[in-house]
């Protein structure tokens, strides 16, 4: 295999990656409208007599999406490293760089004119 063909294969790993990530957004999304709904609807203040009560079943509530979208955060932040480190220009200069060697055809080089 190739350098080109490791990065490339490396790209549609990540580009898989953002995918599923898109879809647990997107479910999780779903579950919090739903979820909203529910409290909206069942949370009154007849069934919770205080507000410190209210404040704490409220953040169990949404302490579990709110730790999702933390590692969520992670993986993007070392998906993004990866990527910078494949596409960036800087990198080995005579090898071409990541993948700035390869783009250099596309329009992706540096081009004065």
């Amino acid at each position: 295999m190739t350098r080109e063909e490791a990065y490339y294969n490396t790209l549609n790993a990540i580009a898989k990656m953002q995918w599923n990530m898109a879809m647990i957004l997107e479910a999780k999304a779903f579950e919090a409208e739903k979820v909203r709904n529910w409290l909206c609807m069942h949370v009154t203040t007849d069934s919770i007599p205080d507000h410190a009560s209210n404040l704490s079943t409220s953040l169990k509530i949404h302490e579990q999406n709110v730790e999702l979208i933390e590692s969520l955060t992670k993986l993007c932040q070392g998906m993004n490293r990866s990527m910078k480190t494949i596409l960036s220009p800087g990198g080995d200069e005579e090898e071409g760089g990541g993948l700035s060697g390869l783009l250099d055809g596309f329009g992706g080089g540096d081009s004065d004119g």
